[in-house]
């Protein structure tokens, strides 16, 4: 199949949205020639209790737990911070923390490391506000991705740098170790049981054995190479399957953009028509940061690539590159509060939401969730997307391979269907998802036995010891309680800005 991945010939004006194509697998293509490496002996850079693949959302919070448990915990990461998409992608929104009742259900992790942050570096409301419906305090925190559906939520926009700081002080102070710059590129099988990652590095190619290897490289690599079956069907209206590079711009004054868009509602919806019917996307938004001076933008998001692709990923920093000199001229030239603007940085990570997502013990789906099912073997608690729902139950299999040994898999790489994945793949749920998944390594280590075949309740106590939400269960006393969800009152819309994550 052709491939044009620079689209060279598109004029630099505006981009009309690009047709989604068939996403091809060419990692699995057979008609290239091939060559034959030699055998070699690859040194054991160390033997560990725990290897976390992955130090992003998930992986950090399986390190930082894992450690905490008192395992001893290696962390690879390809980059050279941690937090993943949250710093490194430019996601810095902490998506719905609180459910519609104003009740925080992503605590544990989550909550340690956002207390950690300093409060000038996190925007968002104070824990009084959450769950209320009050108008006027909505619609201040609707500008700044804390209203939704009416109701103030705990959807703090954090600082990626401070995040940064505050992730590895973490894990520092636990003794993880961490291998920043460092690729995992296969597993160390012994039959079906993964048994460590091979990493490579600046130092050349290297061996880490693990009792339990973590798979929190979000993409699922390690848990596809070692033969888990997974799968990466679509919903073609969602956007979890777009791809883009997030930017920020200085010198704006948002403030300014928001009374605009308040007090001058028709004009600012004329500029933005007349926009669109030049070709601007309609996801070509700002978005809030901690500074009244920075703007995020996370498109255009383009649509038909691979997120495990090397060609499309390439094709992607590129064309970003592209648009966003074409949306910061256009924000310069039309918007009050950007007449200054300058670009001050594109995201160093590619932003992706979807690629492979594990075929395990258990599946989320959506018909469970809304009908309010909660699993015998849950392991934390979501907010719905919508409040109409209840909470949303996670399952310990949703993160358990069906056919390999001594792997588990923590965020976004989760067994799920398309719907579900849309709103588990964010910030708070990888987080919760990796503490889960060290609290289940730990656990299989300290009791002997696969990571799979763990005793779920030690899991869920441990889990609640360290301050994780969980819905009741028969017999026990802690716990919420499964409530339906919450009415909307009518003309209350979805903001504006909640679709960009």
């Amino acid at each position: 199949m052709e491939y044009n991945a620079g689209y060279p010939n598109q004029p630099r004006l505006y981009f009309s949205v690009i047709a989604t194509k068939e996403f091809k697998r060419r990692t699995q293509v057979t008609d290239r020639p091939t060559i034959t490496e030699a055998a070699r002996e690859t040194p054991v850079f160390k033997k560990t209790d725990v290897l976390v693949v992955g130090g992003g959302p998930a992986g950090t919070a399986a390190s930082a737990t894992a450690a905490r448990m008192g395992a001893d915990v290696t962390v690879i990461e390809r980059y050279g911070h941690l937090g993943g998409m949250s710093t490194g992608g430019f996601v810095p929104y902490i998506e719905k923390m609180t459910d519609w009742r104003g009740r925080r259900v992503i605590a544990g992790f989550a909550e340690e490391i956002l207390d950690r942050m300093p409060r000038e570096h996190v925007l968002g409301p104070d824990p009084e506000l959450w769950g209320s419906k009050d108008p006027k305090l909505n619609e201040y925190w609707r500008d700044r991705s804390n209203s939704h559906f009416g109701t103030i939520t705990w959807s703090p926009t954090i600082d990626p740098e401070w995040l940064k700081i505050v992730s590895s002080d973490i894990l520092r102070e636990r003794g993880v170790k961490q291998l920043l710059h460092s690729w995992a590129v296969a597993p160390i099988m012994e039959g079906k049981t993964v048994k460590g990652a091979i990493f490579e590095s600046k130092s050349g190619r290297q061996a880490i054995l693990a009792d339990v290897v973590i798979d929190a490289s979000g993409d699922g690599d390690i848990f596809a190479m070692a033969g888990a079956p997974f799968e990466g069907d679509i919903l073609g209206d969602d956007i979890h399957h777009k791809i883009n590079v997030a930017f920020l711009l200085g010198g704006v004054d948002m403030q300014r953009f928001f009374d605009f868009r308040r007090e001058h509602s028709d004009e600012f919806q004329a500029i933005m028509k007349a926009g669109h019917d030049t070709g601007l996307e309609s996801d070509s938004v700002p978005h809030t940061m901690p500074r009244n001076d920075v703007a995020l933008f996370m498109g255009p998001r383009l649509s038909g690539y691979s997120h495990i692709d090397v060609e499309d990923l390439t094709a992607v920093e590129i064309e970003s590159r592209d648009r966003m000199q074409v949306v910061t001229e256009w924000y310069k030239d039309n918007m009050p509060g950007f007449e200054e603007a300058w670009i001050q940085t594109t995201a160093p990570q590619m932003g992706t939401r979807h690629s492979r997502r594990l075929m395990g013990v258990k599946k989320v789906l959506r018909e469970d969730w809304t009908g309010g099912l909660v699993h015998d073997d849950e392991i934390g608690i979501s907010t719905p997307p919508n409040p109409r729902n209840p909470n949303v139950s996670i399952p310990l299999g949703a993160l358990m391979p069906r056919e390999v040994e001594g792997i588990i898999a923590a965020g976004r790489d989760l067994s799920c269907d398309p719907a579900t994945h849309s709103f588990l793949r964010l910030i708070p749920q990888c987080w919760l998802m990796g503490q889960a998944a060290a609290a289940a390594a730990v656990t299989s280590i300290n009791q002997g036995v696969n990571v799979r075949d763990v005793n779920v309740t030690e899991v869920r106590n441990q889990l609640f010891s360290q301050g994780v939400v969980l819905h009741k269960q028969t017999g026990t006393e802690q716990g919420l309680t499964m409530e339906p969800g919450v009415d909307v009152p009518e003309g209350v819309a979805r903001p504006g800005q909640e679709a960009a994550h």
